[in-house]
C-alpha cells in the first residue's frame, strides 16, 4: 500500500542497496511506486534479489555496478536514473563499510578504505546529484545513511566513528548551503539493526543480550524500521525538514547506562 502519494513515479538512487539497509530502503520505495536504481559493488545476485522485490512491490528497478568512492561511478549513477527514468529525484547515500582493529593495529589503507567508502562515497554522490539538480533546475533529496557512532564513540571502530562523526556535519554543512533552492539533505543514523552484516554477531546470545542491554527499549531493529524513516525523508511530509539527523535506534544514544536513576 502506498503511504506517500507524492512518491508514486519518482526516481531514487541508493548506493549499496543489495543489502541490509539499502535494500530494505529499495524495497520500501517499491512499495512507493517508486522508481529504483539499485547500486552494487559486487554482488549481482543480491542486487537482482532486491530488484526483483521492488518490482513486486509495486516500483521499476535497475541495477548498475559501481564503486561509490570512485568520481565517475557517482556520476555513472545519475546518469542510469536519467537514461532508465528519465530524471532524479532522491539520491541515498547508504553504501558502507567497517573495520574492527585496536587504532594502533590499523594500517593506513584499511583507515582509507573506510573512509573513501563512508565519507568520500557520501561526498561524490551528493555532488552527482547536486550537479544534474543544479544543471536542470530541478529541486532534489539526499539521504545519507550514517549511524549512532557518529555521536556514541565506538572502541575498535575508530575509522567507522570518524567517517560517520564526518557524514553528520558533511550532511548538516550542506544541508544549509543548498536549502535556499529547495534541495533538502539529512541523514538516517540507526542503532542496532538486525540485518546480514550483524547476523553473526547477533547469533551469539551472549553477544545479543549485551547489545539489547544497551538499547532502552529491550531489542533490536528492523532494516524495515530504517526504511520508513528514509521513506518519511523521501516525501512531502518531511518537506520542512532539513539538516537533520533521524536516530533509528531504540534509544540507544539516550544514555541507556542511566536509566534505572544511576550515577
Amino acid at each position: 500500500m502506498v503511504m506517500y502519494q507524492d512518491l508514486t513515479g519518482k526516481t531514487a538512487v541508493i548506493t549499496g542497496g543489495d543489502s541490509g539497509i539499502g535494500a530494505a530502503i529499495a524495497a520500501r520505495f517499491g512499495k512507493e511506486k517508486m522508481n529504483v536504481v539499485i547500486n552494487f559493488h559486487k554482488n549481482q545476485q543480491a542486487a537482482d534479489e532486491t530488484a526483483a522485490i521492488v518490482t513486486k512491490n509495486g516500483g521499476q528497478a535497475v541495477t548498475i555496478a559501481q564503486d561509490i568512492s570512485d568520481e565517475a561511478a557517482a556520476d555513472a549513477l545519475v546518469q542510469k536514473a536519467v537514461q532508465t527514468f528519465g530524471g532524479l529525484d532522491v539520491f541515498c547515500n547508504n553504501a558502507g563499510m567497517e573495520k574492527k582493529l585496536p587504532t594502533d593495529q590499523v594500517e593506513l589503507q584499511d583507515w582509507e578504505n573506510v573512509i573513501s567508502v563512508n565519507l568520500t562515497g557520501t561526498f561524490l554522490g551528493t555532488k552527482a546529484a547536486l550537479d544534474y539538480w543544479l544543471k536542470t533546475g530541478k529541486q532534489g533529496n539526499i539521504i545519507n545513511t550514517s549511524s549512532v557512532h557518529q555521536q556514541i564513540p565506538w572502541p575498535t571502530f575508530a575509522s567507522y566513528a570518524a567517517s560517520k562523526g564526518g557524514v553528520k556535519l558533511f550532511t548538516e554543512t550542506t544541508a544549509m548551503e543548498y536549502a535556499e533552492r529547495n534541495i533538502r539533505i539529512n541523514q538516517i543514523c540507526p542503532g542496532a539493526i538486525n540485518t546480514p552484516i550483524n547476523e553473526k554477531k547477533f547469533s551469539d546470545a551472549k553477544t545479543y543480550q549485551q547489545t539489547v542491554s544497551m538499547v532502552p527499549m529491550n531489542r533490536v531493529g528492523t532494516p524495515e524500521e530504517v526504511a520508513a524513516g528514509a521513506a518519511w525523508l523521501a516525501s512531502q511530509e518531511s518537506s520542512y525538514v532539513t539538516g537533520i539527523s533521524l536516530y533509528i535506534d531504540g534509544g540507544m544514544t539516550l544514555y541507556p547506562a542511566f536509566k534505572d536513576g544511576q550515577g
